[in-house]
């Protein structure tokens, strides 16, 4: 039930990274998470009192500043690559990083890493070096977007560590009161830019889709973590690059290189090998 949870998240995840990189790609970042935050803030409000209830404390106040802080900057860096670079060599980087952070962080907390686990994260390198090695048609993908993917990534495998060590009995809330914290943060940076450069626009309907979208994947891979192994719940969630993939290549018709391609694989089949540790 629980790896359903985590697999059900990165299909939404997913989705939600295409819908977002295609809105700030038409639009503005800014605008798109503008858009995306507060909606995907009242969604988990209303799932946090119905379905899922939990108990706040000073200590959950406290990951969800945390959750708030590092999950946009991660979310953000992530639409920001995709914008630049093509989705399907960014959304692979920034899953491969996002899964290395909880495994590190589950063996510095004692959880010794297997030959298995050493030999997958080997082959997630080895990912990363092919997908960014090629662009298609002989290009070479933009150094900028390369790093927006990788360093995204890492904040977003802290944000999937902290939700995921947030107690149990809190809920969906640090997932919820994080992403009110990012809301503030975000319509601060709009306000200020507004200011000097005019209000930026991003298409409503596509960046409303990624909120709804990332914020179901945030709550299930929350319920998940917090009752499974945070490693492996953690690294099936960072499957989300199939969804992504997938539907750049079918909606915007986006090609790979040949190295390219093997390189998605490879990252595919690590993510896959570390959750059948």
């Amino acid at each position: 039930m629980l790896s359903l949870l985590a697999l059900v998240s990165s299909l939404s995840w997913g989705a939600a990274d295409f819908l977002g990189g295609l809105s700030s790609r038409r639009g503005s970042t800014v605008a798109t998470l503008a858009i995306s935050y507060p909606i995907g803030a009242v969604f988990l409000t209303g799932i946090g009192f119905y379905f899922i209830p939990g108990f706040v404390s000073v200590e959950v106040l406290g990951w969800s500043l945390a959750a708030g802080i590092v999950g946009i900057s991660g979310i953000g860096m992530l639409y920001l690559a995709l914008a630049r670079g093509t989705m399907g060599t960014v959304s692979p980087i920034t899953a491969v990083a996002s899964a290395a952070v909880p495994v590190a962080f589950a063996s510095a907390r004692g959880q010794s890493l297997s030959v298995w686990s050493i030999s997958a994260m080997a082959l997630a390198l080895a990912a990363v070096y092919m997908v960014t090695r090629e662009k298609p048609h002989g290009q070479r993908a933009p150094a900028l977007s390369l790093v927006l993917a990788l360093s995204g990534g890492v904040a977003l495998g802290c944000y999937l560590t902290i939700i995921g060590s947030a107690p149990t009995e809190s809920g969906l809330w640090v997932v919820t009161l994080g992403r009110w914290v990012s809301t503030a943060i975000i319509v601060l940076i709009l306000l200020l830019r507004a200011k000097r450069t005019g209000l930026p626009q991003a298409p409503w309907i596509l960046a409303l889709g990624a909120g709804i979208l990332d914020a179901s994947a945030n709550a299930l891979f929350q319920v998940a973590a917090q009752s499974g192994n945070l490693a492996v719940i953690a690294v099936m969630g960072s499957l989300y690059p199939v969804t992504t993939v997938l539907l750049a290549r079918f909606v915007l018709n986006e090609r790979l290189g040949r190295l390219q391609g093997m390189g998605v694989a490879f990252a595919l089949v690590a993510a896959t090998a570390l959750a059948l540790q």
